[in-house]
């Protein structure tokens, strides 16, 4: 649901609802209501709706139509919903965080960091002076290049340096045994968002690599390069060369075909024409084994570092060098590289005011994201929220439990498997059990780009200590203030921070309905990427293997293929439609989680009726609640990039998922010849 990121023994289960209002009540209590719901009267906002759409036409504008004909998209977003306003929150509460700690001279060691950084990434002043002189001994490196082996050093160093690379790695884990690291090595090096940008013809992207083309010579010209048109063109030709090499998206996500286990000794072997010893002595690390997660395009990028000028090759290390650091260095340089990638490319009209962009830079998990974090927990995060959270989790695995117990496709063999990898699932709420320690970080007031390195070194050298070690499951991916939820395959465990826990998504004094329909469904989704067409390859141990029997697996692959097919048919842009398949594994998590939701729901009724509170029912409320967390509004060209390089559908199509369930077909009376009703045998129920 960006790059790094137990056995657990389960309590009693008590199917209570988390609102306050109790779920025994008379379902003839028509005034049954929740005051202190921070949305609406029971945590829904209903003057979002447009009550003149039928639910069965289109339950996004019926949920939220009214916000969406008047919301007006602020000059500085590309996209706005309840996952942006949630961080805007996140990002207001940090920056009280760093204007408290800016202002006091009694300062511990990690908010002394906090505050230098701040400070160095705000000093627009000495920023500006630099000009582009912080990259400058990198551009010197490249442009000293006289060798493949000068090449490979500078591809080596990418991590360090902001610059890209054809080939890149990270250390992540042993898919076949995860308490060891692992370094993944896969292809890379684009400048735009996928591969198609590329290699499809088409009036829209032909005007996007002429755009493409100017900007790189703008960039260029920062280096005093001349002749800029024709090289600009030249590192096109170039990149579309490595657009050609690369896989699809939806084979790159594809888990059977990106294991491919190496030995460190077999590398130049198997994939010869590339110093890797050269590769590797750039950031330290041993790695005795390896996954090469796209065999056949690291060959394609391997043949294209040896046949390709070291002049192009030179211009395209320089454009992504100054490029990549566009944000750290002067506001010329800036407003340069935003002017494509912002407005051209997104169709974001003004940057982030930039104590947000400097928020952005600090909150990473590989910047000083947790120590500030560390402050935001435990001003912003009550334990109360965390003990509701766990026992929602709970209420979630029983729900799922039962529904494994009721699979009419999947056999009892399989079923023993999917319930030892349920059991097995790991919670991880709102924040580390440790945290990052930063003993050893220099950062300095004056001094932004060099802050990044020390930052990057820091990381990059805590990472290669522990390469031979057990992998460390404390670990997260994401910091607190990070409004998201992950599911990790590896660990088997479901990771919800602090900042999600918060309405639309969590409320504790809403409405049962409401936070099942909402954050419940969302814990759904990430138990559900456990059993997606991905995740499904893990076991309960997060090892991969094969836990199916093969009836089971085809009877599963026939109903993902059903819901393929359904998101292949909507279209946001004329002539673009969803990926269903590069999106495959959300949408079950989303189609799931609802299921899992609402099952969970149920059950904390104890077979009574909810009341009807403002004229809704519970099972409206429950719906509602899923469909305004995905409210969203897009510029076009932030909906295209979402198409062809992400992994999830838009919002909108996200709202509609509960047309695959029953109840909801109940709960708003929706009947044949509504434009999202489907026949019962076209519901895909998975989970």
């Amino acid at each position: 649901m960006k790059k790094t990121l137990i056995a657990i023994a389960l309590a009693t289960t008590v199917l209570g609802g988390c609102g306050v209002f109790d779920t025994s009540n008379d379902s003839d209590n028509k005034s049954a209501k929740v005051s202190t719901a921070e949305l609406g009267s029971f945590g829904v906002d209903l003057s979002a709706r447009n009550k003149d759409v039928k639910p069965g036409d289109d339950f996004f504008m019926y949920a939220s139509g009214t916000w969406y004909d008047h919301y007006i998209m602020p000059a500085d977003k590309t996209r706005f919903g309840a996952f942006t306003g949630l961080a805007e929150r996140s990002e207001t509460q940090v920056k009280e965080i760093i204007d408290d700690i800016t202002s006091r001279s009694d300062l511990n060691a990690d908010e002394q960091l906090v505050a230098d950084f701040y400070q160095a990434y705000m000093d627009t002043e000495t920023i500006n002076k630099l000009g582009i002189s912080p990259i400058q001994s990198t551009l010197d490196q490249i442009s000293a290049v006289k060798n493949t082996e000068d090449l490979t050093k500078v591809f080596g160093e990418a991590w360090l340096t902001g610059a890209k690379s054809p080939i890149g790695g990270y250390m992540w884990f042993n898919r076949l045994n995860p308490n060891q690291y692992e370094m993944s090595i896969g292809a890379g090096g684009l400048g735009l968002p996928d591969r198609s940008y590329y290699l499809e013809e088409s009036e829209r992207f032909e005007k996007t690599r002429n755009a493409y083309v100017k900007h790189i010579v703008t960039m260029l010209s920062f280096a005093g390069i001349d002749n800029g048109q024709a090289r600009a063109e030249q590192i096109l030709a170039l990149e579309t060369k490595i657009a050609q090499g690369h896989w699809p998206r939806e084979k790159r996500r594809n888990r059977d075909l990106t294991l491919n286990q190496i030995q460190r000794s077999d590398l130049a072997k198997q994939y010869p024409g590339f110093d890797w010893d050269t590769y590797f002595a750039q950031s330290g690390y041993k790695v005795p084994q390896l996954n090469i997660s796209q065999p056949e395009p690291i060959k394609a990028m391997i043949a294209l570092v040896n046949s390709e000028p070291l002049s192009v090759w030179q211009d395209y290390l320089t454009f992504h060098t100054i490029s990549g650091n566009a944000d750290l260095l002067s506001e010329d340089i800036y407003a340069a590289n935003f002017a494509f990638y912002g407005k051209e490319l997104s169709g974001q009209q003004e940057p982030r005011p930039r104590w947000k962009r400097a928020i952005g830079e600090m909150s990473d998990t590989e910047s000083l994201g947790f120590a500030i974090g560390k402050v935001y927990v435990a001003r912003y995060f009550p334990e109360s929220s965390k003990r509701q959270m766990a026992q929602l989790v709970e209420n979630l695995r029983t729900a799922l439990g039962q529904r494994i117990d009721g699979l009419d496709w999947m056999g009892e063999e399989t079923k023993v498997n999917a319930h030892a990898k349920l059991a097995a699932f790991n919670p991880k709420i709102g924040y580390p059990d440790v945290w990052q320690e930063f003993d050893g970080v220099t950062i300095a007031k004056n001094d932004l780009m060099g802050n990044i390195k020390h930052l990057r070194q820091f990381f990059n050298a805590q990472s290669v200590a522990k390469e031979l070690e057990k992998t460390d499951r404390n670990r997260w991916g994401m910091t607190p203030q990070r409004v998201n939820a992950y599911y990790n395959s590896s660990f088997n465990e479901i990771v919800f921070p602090a900042a999600i826990l918060q309405p639309p998504f969590f409320d504790p004094n809403a409405d049962a309905a409401v936070n099942y329909g909402a954050i419940g469904a969302v814990i759904g989704h990430e138990m559900g990427h456990g059993f997606d067409d991905q995740g499904s390859k893990s076991d309960a141990n997060g090892i991969q293997r094969n836990w199916w029997t093969d009836e089971d697996r085809d009877a599963f692959d026939a109903k993902a293929d059903q819901l393929v097919a359904q998101y292949n048919k909507y279209e946001p842009i004329p002539d673009n439609f969803v990926n269903g398949r590069n999106s495959l594994g959300e949408n079950i998590g989303d189609v799931g989680g609802l299921s899992m939701a609402y099952h969970a729901y149920r059950l904390s009724l104890k077979g009574k009726e909810a009341p009807v509170i403002n004229g809704v029912t519970g099972d409206q409320r429950f719906f509602l609640a899923w469909a305004q967390v995905w409210k969203e509004k897009r510029t076009e060209k932030s909906m295209l990039n979402q198409l062809r390089g992400g992994t999830h559908a838009p919002g909108r199509f996200r709202a509609q998922a509960p047309r695959n369930h029953d109840a909801w077909y109940k709960a708003f009376d929706v009947k044949p010849g509504d434009a999202l009703y489907l026949p019962e045998d076209e519901r895909v129920r998975i989970w």
